[in-house]
Parts: C-alpha cells; sequence; structure tokens
C-alpha cells in the first residue's frame, strides 16, 4: 500500500484495489477508485504500483495531479476532479528494462523516475498537460543519468524556477567501519533541456570514508578526528550511524529516521556555485525504533515509531542553528507526542484491505479498534489539522489512522 497526503485528500495506491482517493472533509469518505489496469482494458495487466507523487505545485483547486510508478518500469499520469469525484488516466509510459520505479516526483510539466537499477530519467510533458483532463502526448525526456552510490531508503523531489529545473536525490550511503550516513545529488538542467551541471555531496563526518569515494581524497589525524567527534556528540550534533528507516528531503531540510530512536536533521545549502550538507542534529524523544518521518512544507515535520503507538511533530525551524537549540533537541525537548484524548480524535479512514463498492461507501470485514493495529508500514503524512498513519494487523489488514486536532 502507497498512500499520500495533499491538503485534505489522501491518495493510496495497491495492486489489489487500484488509485483511490479519499476525503478526510468532513465526513471522511472514500470520493474515487480507478482499477490499475496498465492497458486500458484491452488485456488485464496488474503490475504492482512501488511509488506515488502528488503534484504540490499547481494552484488548481478543483483538480489533483498524480503519478504512479509500477514494478515493470512502466509509469502513469493521473488526475483527480475533486468537484464530480472521479479519476482517470491521462498518459501511461511504456514498460522498462531498468526495474521498478523505485521513487516518483512529478511538478508539472515536468516529472522526474528513479529505478530499480539506479537510472535517473527526467520528462517533460507538453504545455497542455497543465489545466486540461485530456488524455496526454507523450512526454520528452530531457535527461537520464546512472547513479551508483544511491541506496535505499532514497527520496526524490523537483524544484522548478523560471530559469531552471532541480531535481534531488537523497539516499542513504554506506561508509567503511563507521555504519551509515546520507548522500545528496542535484541535477540542474534549463527548461530547454540542457544539462547545466550535475553535483554530489554527503554528509559523511570529516575524517569518514565512504564505500565509493575516491583513494587519492586527503586523510585527517586520528586525534584531530576523535577531538571532532567528541565535540560534536556533547552538543547533540553526532548524526547516528544506523542505516536509516526513512528519507524526507524538502529543501532545505533533510531528515533520516533510525531505528535507534532517534532521527537526524540535516540543513542543507544549495546555490549557484555549492551544494552542502550541514552537520547533523539529532532529535530524541522517542522511546522505540523511529520507522518514518516527513518533512512538511512550513518548517515542521511529523515522525512516527515502528509499534505506532507514538507519534511526535517537530519545529525544524531554528532546530540546528544555535548551541541551545542542538542541546534542546539532544534532551528530548524539541517536539510534542501526538496523543488519540477521544474517539473524534484518532478515526480509522475505512479498511483498506477491504473491497469496495462505489465512492462514498466502503465495506468493512472488521471492526478492530485503533490500538488493536500495532504496527506501521513506515509512511505518515500531516497538515496543519491532522497526522496521518499507515497501520497495520498481523493478519495483514491495514487501515489509515487520523489524528484531527480541528
Amino acid at each position: 500500500m502507497l498512500v499520500r497526503l495533499y491538503v485534505d485528500i489522501v491518495i493510496t495506491a495497491d495492486k489489489s484495489h487500484g488509485l483511490r482517493a479519499w476525503i478526510m472533509k468532513g465526513s471522511q469518505r472514500l470520493l474515487a477508485s480507478l482499477d490499475l489496469d496498465l492497458d486500458g482494458g484491452q488485456e488485464e495487466v496488474w503490475e504492482a504500483p512501488t511509488s506515488l507523487a502528488i503534484d504540490t505545485s499547481s494552484n488548481d483547486v478543483s483538480s489533483l495531479r498524480i503519478s504512479v510508478g509500477f514494478s515493470d518500469g512502466r509509469f502513469g499520469v493521473y488526475v483527480l476532479n475533486k468537484e464530480d469525484g472521479s479519476l482517470m488516466c491521462q498518459y501511461m509510459h511504456a514498460a522498462s528494462s531498468n526495474g521498478a520505479v523505485s521513487a516518483i516526483a512529478y511538478a508539472v510539466p515536468y516529472l522526474a523516475t528513479m529505478t530499480d537499477g539506479q537510472l535517473l530519467s527526467l520528462y517533460s510533458f507538453p504545455p497542455q498537460l497543465r489545466g486540461s483532463d485530456a488524455v496526454k502526448d507523450p512526454p520528452r525526456l530531457l535527461a537520464s543519468l546512472k547513479a551508483h552510490t544511491a541506496w535505499p531508503p532514497l527520496t526524490l523531489s523537483i524544484r522548478a524556477s523560471l530559469s531552471s529545473i532541480i531535481i534531488s536525490i537523497a539516499y542513504a550511503l554506506p561508509t567503511y567501519l563507521s555504519g551509515w550516513s546520507v548522500g545528496l545529488q542535484e541535477l540542474r538542467i534549463s527548461t530547454e533541456g540542457t544539462v547545466i551541471h550535475s553535483r554530489l555531496t554527503s554528509a559523511t563526518n570529516q575524517g569518514f570514508t565512504p564505500l565509493f569515494a575516491s583513494s587519492s581524497g586527503s586523510t585527517t589525524p586520528t586525534s584531530e578526528i576523535d577531538d571532532t567527534q567528541s565535540r560534536r556528540a556533547l552538543h547533540g550534533c553526532l548524526p547516528s550511524l544506523t542505516k536509516p528507516t526513512s528519507l524526507s528531503y524538502s529543501h532545505p531540510y533533510l531528515l533520516a529516521s533510525h531505528p535507534d530512536n532517534t532521527l537526524t536533521l540535516y540543513l542543507v545549502q544549495s546555490n549557484d556555485t555549492d551544494l552542502v550538507i550541514a552537520d547533523g542534529s539529532r532529535l530524541w524523544g522517542h522511546t522505540s525504533s523511529v520507522s518514518g518521518a516527513q518533512v512538511g512544507d512550513r518548517g515542521k515535520a511529523v515522525s512516527v515509531s515502528a509499534h505506532g503507538g507514538e507519534i511526535r511533530v517537530w519545529e525544524l525551524e531554528g532546530g540546528i542553528s544555535s548551541t541551545s537549540s542542538r542541546k534542546r533537541a539532544a534532551a528530548g525537548h524539541a517536539s510534542i507526542q501526538v496523543r488519540a484524548e477521544s474517539k473524534k480524535s484518532a478515526q480509522r479512514l475505512g479498511a483498506l484491505g477491504t473491497s469496495v463498492d462505489r465512492p462514498g461507501r466502503q465495506r468493512s470485514h472488521s471492526g478492530q479498534a485503533i490500538d488493536e493495529i500495532s504496527t506501521t508500514k513506515g509512511w505518515v503524512g500531516f497538515d496543519d489539522e491532522k497526522v496521518v498513519v499507515l497501520r497495520e494487523k498481523c493478519q495483514g489488514t491495514q487501515a489509515l489512522v487520523v489524528y484531527d486536532f480541528s
């Protein structure tokens, strides 16, 4: 099950039930659904969706643009009409030999994909893609690059300006003898499709060597490394060396969650001349493994524990800019815990593992209470009024649990 949240709409995608849109405003209900038949009904081809993205750049309040990547390398573009509750497939790309689409990003008219074969591709759709619900012409391939160090988990994003498009890939990075770090690659392309530059950076601590680093790099004396690590640990800015369980990047914030009950927050500096990941700040507060985290658009983030019983909301603005704020984060005082104080504040958004008769009506085979669904799938989303968590019971039944603050 793949899930994304935008304003009052939750989009879910899975092989059994296809693409579905759930509305959270007022009476929570199913708004629209669409089978993910990749051949448009000519032949029943049902590939599992492997990635999901929503275009958040559009100002169109009546519709929502969605992209889905599949296990055979295809990707599709869909539009949700909020007014009549309909979902329509606008375009389906052909299958690829480069593996499943492991990550996808969408900002009309641009769409970026990352495959299991670590092939990054950027496409541009014809101008009519914006503001039209008609079937679309094929996109133009602007650039395609092969990566060699992008380990999962990874996240893909697009930032567009008047003169260029920036595609960013944040990924886990293994290091020699020192656990894991994070890396970031930026591909800047002009609106005409010319590659301006491609550049890499990482949060690898001074003196630590990535597995794929050049052997010609300089070394740092061990005593200096030890002193640096001690100072960082004292101020709570030594990042976790465990492999991240999730990554979320919304410039300039890069947030990694870890199985050791912590998160690491990095500040990314990106301009015409530099791409730098500053020292990470450890965020403490969880009492069990953190399975997922998401950075929002307004300097806030949310994280969830693996067992789903602990959700925390973080204030990121100013979170790593001073020694006092670092100490506050290290002491576990940089977040608030979300608690369900009443039945109204935490509700299930339908039974996701059950069949749907028609929009607005779902059929559930069980009536489990929220606390019976004891694990999470690593996905959590939020806005100013709600936190939504994908939770799963041991039998495989899934549900979206909504914590409402309004």
